[in-house]
């Protein structure tokens, strides 16, 4: 479980196949920042972007950590294919304060980035979510963008899509990757824990991709 609280930037640095074709995944080596590998363990949960990884080998010295991830993980997220920045947050563990959100680190669908304009001493951040997603979103509602637990302050159903706001402070755009985000950009999307519970108690089931 995780909070979508953000606890470090990271680098993916070097991605290797691990197969000759599209049915293999990849092994992925993430740069970390200076000390942030100090309490880690090979097997540790990491959430890269929103998505749960597992720890497969470290060097810590060399602040650097790998992970192997499956075809199918690399078809259900974004961003966790090629080199780039990603946001890291480690597993919660029982005695940490809860500052964002429960996250169970399962992507649920893929939301493309419609404009990300400042507004005030802050940015508006619209996203248009798959609408399988649409009935898990709420006005003042919690959603997870590639890994960070946010509020939602507006959604609009559309006939293709549902498109949500957010607004991000300057400390989130410092923090976290999302203020490299540009419009047509793809994004980790994570519905609500309690909602996905809800939704299974009143009889539905969320889509398969």
């Amino acid at each position: 479980m995780f909070t979508g609280i953000i606890s470090g930037l990271g680098r993916i640095v070097d991605v290797q196949a691990l197969g000759a074709d599209a049915s293999h995944g990849r092994r992925l080596t993430i740069e970390a920042p200076a000390g942030y590998l100090d309490d880690v363990q090979l097997g540790d949960s990491i959430a890269l972007n929103g998505a749960c990884m597992t720890v497969t080998r470290f060097d810590p010295a060399a602040r650097r950590f790998s992970i192997d991830i499956s075809a199918e993980s690399l078809d259900k997220t974004a961003g966790l294919g090629e080199p780039g920045a990603v946001n890291l947050e480690k597993a919660l563990r029982a005695h940490d304060r809860l500052g964002g959100h429960l996250v169970s680190g399962h992507v649920d669908g893929i939301g493309s980035v419609a404009s990300f304009e400042p507004v005030g001493e802050s940015w508006e951040l619209r996203i248009s979510a798959p609408p399988a997603l649409a009935r898990f979103l709420a006005y003042k509602g919690s959603i997870t963008v590639n890994g960070v637990s946010l509020t939602v302050n507006r959604v609009v159903d559309l006939p293709e899509s549902c498109e949500f706001s957010i607004n991000l402070i300057p400390h989130t755009i410092e923090n976290t990757t999302l203020g490299q985000l540009r419009a047509g950009h793809r994004v980790n999307l994570e519905i609500d824990l309690i909602a996905r519970y809800v939704e299974r108690m009143l009889g539905g089931s969320l889509p398969r991709h």
